[in-house]
């Protein structure tokens, strides 16, 4: 989405102000195409590039990992209302899965192809991204609905956690992550993809 004008870029999200947001001494400047700071008019604004948060679901619908990247993104929930959110999606999920429908195997030996259920929430605020794996974790993206390559960006948190949660001899498979590594390369990518 290209804006020509300032506040053209909001346009596109539909009718309604922004929810007011407040700059903190240490919420980074956003810089424009050209470099220069896109600043503060009236309401301060999240980047069109945000990724706000990361929630990975156990395959039993447990919350196990969740972290919030941008201060002035999405509103701040406790960590009841993650684990509401957590066994909410995932009953939302088995449920999309189930609804598809059954797609028929082009030959006779051939299995259906399995439905994947829910992987996109698309609001006028945000967007959530759902990639769920093999064995059925689920890792939810929150992001800004023009934030591009979310894709590749869900590949990467995933391969963060193949390494260095998954290879970690002192983690127990379904319990909460708690690995410092993981921590530190996750918020060091989430902090180079929102300060562009």
């Amino acid at each position: 989405m290209s804006s020509s004008g300032a506040g053209s870029q909001w346009a596109a999200r539909g009718p309604g102000p922004l929810p007011p947001r407040q700059r903190t001494p240490d919420y980074p400047k956003r810089r424009g195409a050209g470099g220069q700071d896109q600043g503060l008019t009236g309401q301060a604004r999240v980047s069109e590039w945000a990724i706000h948060a990361l929630i990975i679901i156990n395959k039993a619908g447990g919350l196990v990992y969740q972290r919030t990247f941008t201060e002035n993104g999405l509103n701040q929930l406790s960590t009841n209302d993650y684990l509401v959110l957590a066994g909410t999606f995932h009953g939302i999920h088995a449920i999309t899965a189930r609804l598809n429908p059954h797609k028929r195997p082009s030959s006779p030996t051939s299995r259906p192809e399995v439905s994947s259920g829910l992987e996109v929430l698309e609001t006028e605020n945000f967007r959530m991204q759902c990639f769920n794996t093999l064995t059925g974790t689920k890792f939810l993206l929150f992001t800004e609905t023009t934030q591009a390559n979310v894709d590749v960006t869900m590949r990467r948190v995933y391969e963060l956690y193949c390494d260095y949660v998954m290879k970690n001899p002192f983690y127990q498979l379904e319990m909460p992550v708690r690995c410092d590594a993981f921590e530190r390369r996750l918020w060091s990518y989430i902090r180079e993809i929102n300060s562009r």
